[in-house]
């Protein structure tokens, strides 16, 4: 077989690896087809550019039979993720080589935004629980899992430690925190990092918005001191971005 028969067969390949990864996104953008054409288009461009929701499926960082928390949910994007998983891997449409995402989740979202929640409810059903809250003011109850991505640069620095506090009491002893938080020490990754963010802050409310930086090792003294014991790893795979994902376990 010559050179062009072998590109081919590898190219072959290649899209029969993808396969069930392809499926399980389009299984989780279906599901935002009832809440509206921009919902639908936004989950689609978000789980196909955004590497952090696959990557919490192919490193079973979310055990099974956990309470999860998703603070700041947006549309619940990930949420929907999670049970497209589990719909994928009952009918054995699942990515070689992943461990088994997590059969049984209890599923709760907050977020400020009415739109968001309002397109959450519509594509999540009764699988999970959204709540319109101010995450500074939130009670949040217990849970096994809390996860906060891309949210606390949002808020000013009291604010942001009384998160931390609040989600270091909804969490039992060994449980999780999943943070993605944007590295300012990134140089030119992390000027691209925050023009972005302010772009799509800009469009979606007219007006720039103050964002509140620390640098990665500022975070993870942060949580060390409220008993966690951190791993920080990169989380901006095929991205311009400098983002990092904090994995933060309750001792």
């Amino acid at each position: 077989m010559g050179a062009t028969g072998n590109g081919r067969t590898q190219a072959a390949a290649e899209r029969a690896a993808a396969a069930p990864e392809t499926a399980l996104l389009g299984a989780a953008v279906r599901r935002f087809a009832r809440a509206g054409v921009f919902a639908r288009q936004f989950a689609y461009w978000k789980l196909r550019s955004d590497p952090v929701f696959i990557e919490l499926l192919r490193r079973g960082l979310i055990p099974d039979g956990a309470r999860l928390l998703d603070l700041g949910c947006g549309q619940g994007v990930l949420l929907a993720l999670l049970l497209a998983a589990q719909e994928q891997h009952r009918t054995g449409a699942w990515p070689a080589g992943w461990p088994p995402p997590p059969a049984s989740l209890g599923l709760r979202g907050i977020d400020v935004a009415p739109a968001n929640v309002r397109r959450a409810r519509i594509a999540l059903g009764g699988e999970a629980e959204i709540e319109e809250r101010d995450l500074q003011h939130a009670q949040f109850g217990a849970a096994d899992v809390v996860v906060i991505l891309d949210v606390m640069h949002y808020l000013p620095p009291e604010a942001q430690e009384r998160l931390l506090g609040a989600v270091a009491e909804a969490l039992a002893p060994g449980g999780l925190l999943l943070t993605r938080v944007g590295d300012p020490g990134a140089g030119i990754s992390a000027a691209v990092t925050w023009t972005v963010d302010q772009l799509v802050t800009l469009g979606r409310s007219g007006r720039l918005h103050r964002f509140y930086r620390r640098r990665v090792a500022h975070w993870v003294a942060a949580l060390e001191r409220r008993g966690f014991s951190v791993a920080a790893e990169p989380m901006s795979r095929g991205t311009p971005f400098a983002n990092v994902l904090l994995v933060a376990r309750r001792g």
